[in-house]
């Protein structure tokens, strides 16, 4: 049983990135499938699909990572931020840039999962889950 699914999806993806490998899998989750969507926005992963599994009950995450043409990750770093014994909560104003706007903070709002320009833009606060750069 894993405590937190977030860091454990983030950690999933760091490991696939210096593999360098083309595809990372996870057990599925809305939340996980909502970073997922935010990342296939803003550009630092190709796909994302769901996958049913005949022999396990939950669906599967399956990622396709994105590399420039040095197979290089595009994906610089990530970082947890709120954590289950440590939550973060930012109000519209308090939203961190994260590289001076070179990265991306990805929040769970009231009106869902997003990032921290798109927050800013709604006038919306909430969870700030991860920095992505």
């Amino acid at each position: 049983m894993v405590t937190d699914p977030i860091a454990d999806m983030l950690t999933r993806i760091r490991n696939a990135t210096m593999r360098r490998s083309q595809v990372v899998v996870m057990p599925a989750s809305k939340m996980k499938t909502e970073i997922a969507r935010v990342l296939k926005e803003e550009g630092f992963i190709d796909s994302y699909t769901l996958v049913q599994s005949k022999t396990s009950p939950q669906p599967a995450l399956r990622i396709r990572l994105r590399y420039d043409h040095n197979k290089s990750s595009v994906i610089t770093a990530l970082k947890r931020v709120s954590r289950p014994g440590r939550r973060t909560y930012v109000n519209r104003s308090e939203i961190p840039w994260v590289l001076s706007g070179l990265g991306v903070a990805v929040l769970s709002t009231p009106r869902g999962v997003m990032t921290g320009q798109q927050a800013r833009k709604l006038g919306v606060g909430g969870e700030v889950l991860c920095h992505i750069w």
